[in-house]
């Protein structure tokens, strides 16, 4: 859980920082950094799902 974390807060201070060097707006940069990784979170879940299907599907081709 400590490694999630901490990942966590390094993904949230690259996309303030990235955010931030582009606009130079501290707003702008906390708003992104907010919503950025809760969208990514999001379309991991769904990413994570579509792969287990694709396995799912060459298991029963190769059995």
């Amino acid at each position: 859980m400590k490694k999630t974390a901490t990942f966590a807060v390094v993904h949230f201070c690259v996309a303030f920082g990235v955010t931030y060097l582009i606009t130079g707006s501290w707003v702008l940069g906390g708003m992104i950094a907010l919503l950025e990784p809760a969208a990514n979170t999001v379309a991991y879940f769904f990413h994570e799902k579509a792969w287990e299907a694709v396995q799912r599907r060459r298991a029963r081709l190769t059995a």
